[in-house]
């Protein structure tokens, strides 16, 4: 059984070459031979200390010794012993007490030193320590080496190298200058203990000889065993890794294993191909129960600007039955999937996301990478899969992003998706002021098409779809309280450019008046295709428009601040009134990316609160309000903010209907709106509370509310919100939404942690998600579980699917990483 390393590929490989001179033969070879200590623990970059018992991991240092004085670095060799002799008769050297020897930044001590010059053997012993100049240090009790290097024993060693990992035997062979052999050796990436250093590390694999191969750069296991806590789990006759110097190795990885209904079980075996040190490639073969052998690979490289990926998928289905009436019945399935990001300078990189599948259900029914979330769990929600295209610029105080979007839906309703051919965002802010004040200004254009009209029911009454497809030539014929257009059919081009300028002011009375005033313009071209029911929105064939939107407006702001012995209230009116002419064109265009209306204390004194650029606000409009804040000397404090907004003159754009009755039931769709609240509360780091309100302006029901509490601390944090909202029928809301998300996590231990998700509808008195999950990490390991349902869709009319979902993952640093899953489903579940 082999383990290697799949580490990112990289630009570049170092190698570490010692070298060393001087005069003096029989020093200079004693000097170098103990340097070659390192080289006979095995490992490059080591720390070697004995002794230590090949049975496990113990602290046992050395007595403390002077700190040898530094001599410079001028190629001289310095050695001071208490007793230096020349045996000329048996041709040998000896320093005897408290032997230390300098050059060239690097120290060696010990209790004793003999260089045989007819054998050519090195021989130290006693409280054997080597500083280098890098600061690293040797230790060894005794060592006897040839001169040069090639032969030679340690007994009883224990070695620390500069990534945490430790190895011990009870004795160490050397041969042929490469080969290293550990008797009864012990390997492990864990510290010990700090309170018990006797303690046996959290995981260790124990062989009766570990071999190290220093050409290969690899480690060989025999008849090795892995013991967690001193406790043997597992046995292998035979077990090989690469050594810590290697990051990457050609080999196969730890086997994973899945399953899911449509395929069964799985097992992968995935190998490894370190194809140089800027690529590599990984082979991933799922044998499956039902399906038949997926075959999986991805290439990978790093050039000198960016990095890419590409991976590819396949399988020859052996019982597509098994996915009858769904788009994975057929025989072959497959995907390439690729990504690639690279910097054309410190400002700007360019790159791609490509997907491409045989159906749109390939990945979730395959429970692929691709399909899972962003934190890697197994929550397989359907989401649509996005190849693009861009280039983004990012200066001091610009901003430039540039792309083309191709969707690919895992609904089936291809043809209802849009593709984005550009869409371009600039943004400016100069760097010097215009007329006192700052200016900016910015650009967005959009070219975008759909095949086919997106109608959106909205109503509970039997056969609405025919009623939001039927043509009519009266355009009120369109119910729209049973339908909306959510996506229009055709080509769809607008370009749009605004230039903002704005000025605060500070009078004697300490009140801050800020003049603005913008311009904005947009040019629109729409090619509506002539399908059913579209003709009940707008008019088939080209429509060219041009819009025109001057805004000048004032903001007031007058802060009232009070002083206590146990802090300060500031209390701040705000007032601003913003004059313009009204919205062209309003709700007689298609409306692709302003379909999000939330009306809320956010956004109370925006001057447009649309989301997107296919609608603008237009008409007069004042927003008033006054926030409070107060802030404790002791810490904490305490925000408040509420407010009002009223229609002054010209068109509400709020209460214009258009094909998707954007604004309608937003509470700005009135000359005076909806009172809108917020408030928050942080008495310290540890806890932060915040409510969120919309009420009617004439009878303060409640129609939006939100409530947020979290709470950190060192051991535990919670989190935990609710939310109750009206119904918004023009906007296909029918009934209220109410629900609670909470979620939470407890370190139960030192590395233990368990954590935990639900989502609760109230409105249906169930809960429709939960999260489990427990976890152990730590610098040497990682175990974690996780058990997670979600309700997914699939094609069709079928009703949604309650998954359950399971994953398993342990991680040995150094060594492997492997894990599982398990998916299955009940459908029926509304």
């Amino acid at each position: 059984m082999t383990a290697v390393h799949r580490g990112p590929v990289s630009r570049l490989t170092r190698r570490t070459l010692l070298r060393a001179s001087g005069c003096g033969l029989s020093v200079r070879r004693l000097l170098l031979a103990i340097a070659a200590v390192a080289s006979l623990g095995g490992l490059m970059d080591a720390t070697v200390v004995a002794p230590a018992s090949a049975q496990g991991f113990t602290y046992n240092p050395l007595p403390p010794r002077p700190k040898p004085q530094k001599v410079p670095n001028d190629n001289q060799m310095l050695v001071q012993a208490t007793e230096v002799d020349y045996d000329y008769n048996n041709s040998r050297v000896s320093a005897v007490g408290n032997v230390q020897l300098f050059y060239n930044g690097t120290s060696v001590e010990a209790d004793k030193v003999i260089y045989d010059q007819k054998t050519k053997r090195l021989h130290a012993e006693g409280n054997i320590r080597m500083t280098d100049a890098d600061g690293k240090i040797t230790y060894a009790e005794i060592l006897d080496l040839s001169d040069d290097y090639r032969d030679g024993f340690v007994d009883s060693l224990r070695v620390d190298t500069a990534d945490q990992t430790r190895m011990a035997a009870s004795r160490s062979d050397r041969s042929n200058g490469n080969y290293t052999v550990f008797e009864n050796g012990v390997y492990t990436a864990c510290a010990p203990c700090k309170d018990d250093p006797k303690k046996p590390p959290l995981w260790q694999v124990k062989g009766a000889r570990i071999i190290h191969d220093q050409q290969e750069k690899m480690l060989y296991f025999e008849t090795a065993q892995l013991e967690f806590f001193g406790v043997p789990i597992a046995y292998m006759p035979y077990f090989s890794t690469p050594d810590p110097t290697v990051k990457r190795k050609t080999g196969f990885l730890m086997p994973g294993f899945t399953s899911n209904t449509p395929f069964g079980y799985g097992v992968e075996v995935p190998f490894y191909w370190a194809i140089a040190p800027d690529m590599d490639m990984t082979f991933n073969p799922r044998i499956t129960s039902r399906q038949g052998v997926l075959f999986q690979a991805e290439y990978r490289q790093r050039l000198m600007d960016g990095a890419y990926q590409v991976r590819v998928y396949g399988i020859d289905q052996l019982d597509p039955g098994a996915l009858a009436g769904q788009p994975g019945d057929r025989q072959f399935r497959g995907a390439v999937d690729t990504k690639g990001q690279f910097a054309l300078n410190d400002k700007w990189v360019w790159g791609w996301d490509g997907v491409v599948m045989s159906d749109y259900y390939f990945f979730s029914d395959y429970r692929l990478a691709q399909y899972r979330d962003p934190l890697g769990s197994f929550l397989y929600l359907p989401t649509d899969a996005l190849s693009q295209l861009y280039l983004t610029g990012v200066g001091n105080r610009s901003f430039f992003d540039a792309r083309t979007m191709y969707w690919l839906s895992y609904s089936g309703n291809q043809s209802q998706v849009p593709i984005v051919y550009p869409v371009i965002d600039y943004s400016n802010v100069l760097n010097y002021p215009v007329f006192g004040g700052e200016f900016s200004y910015k650009t967005n254009f959009v070219n975008l098409s759909r095949d086919a009209a997106v109608f959106d029911p909205i109503t509970t009454i039997a056969n609405t779809n025919s009623l939001c497809t039927t043509a009519s030539a009266d355009p009120l014929a369109r119910t729209p309280s049973q339908c909306l257009l959510r996506g229009v059919p055709g080509t769809y081009t607008r370009l749009t450019a605004e230039a903002q300028w704005r000025k605060s002011f500070t009078d004697p009375l300490g009140q801050i008046w800020t003049p603005f005033a913008s311009l904005r313009a947009d040019a629109i071209n729409a090619s509506i295709s002539n399908q059913p029911g579209v003709s009940n929105y707008f008019p088939a064939g080209d429509t060219q428009a041009f819009r025109l939107m001057p805004t000048v407006g004032l903001e007031y702001r007058y802060p009232f601040i009070n002083v206590q012995p146990w802090g300060s209230t500031t209390i701040e009116p705000i007032a601003q009134i913003i004059i313009r002419p009204n919205e062209t064109y309003a709700g007689k265009l298609p409306n692709e990316d302003a379909q999000s209306m939330v009306f809320d204390a956010s956004n109370l004194f925006s001057v447009d609160k649309f989301s997107g650029y296919d609608r603008v606000e237009g008409g007069g409009r004042a927003n008033v309000g006054v926030q409070s804040t107060t802030q404790f000397d002791k810490g904490g404090a305490v925000k408040v903010l509420f407010g009002q907004s009223y229609q002054l003159f010209g068109l509400n754009s709020y209460a214009v209907q258009d094909s998707i009755n954007t604004g309608l039931d937003s509470g700005l769709d009135k000359p005076r709106s909806d009172y809108v609240a917020s408030a928050s509360y942080s008495p310290n780091s540890t806890y932060t509370f915040s409510v969120r309100s919309r009420m009617d302006e004439q009878t303060w029901n409640v129609q939006r509310f939100e409530a947020e509490g979290r709470a950190n601390f060192n051991r535990w944090s919670v989190s935990l919100m609710y939310g109750n909202y009206a119904p918004q029928t023009e906007l296909g809301y029918l009934t209220r939404r109410e629900g609670i998300l909470t979620s939470g996590s407890l370190k139960v231990a030192t590395n233990w942690v368990v954590t935990g998700s639900a989502r609760w509808d109230l409105e249906a008195n169930k809960i429709n998600q939960y999260v489990l999950g427990a976890g152990y990490v730590d610098d040497c390991f990682v175990l974690a579980a996780n058990y997670v349902t979600s309700y997914s869709y699939s094609a069709g009319t079928t009703p949604p699917v309650l998954s359950h979902a399971f994953m398993f993952q342990i991680g040995l640093r150094t060594l492997a990483t492997s894990s599982g899953s398990s998916t299955s489903g009940l459908t029926g579940m509304q």
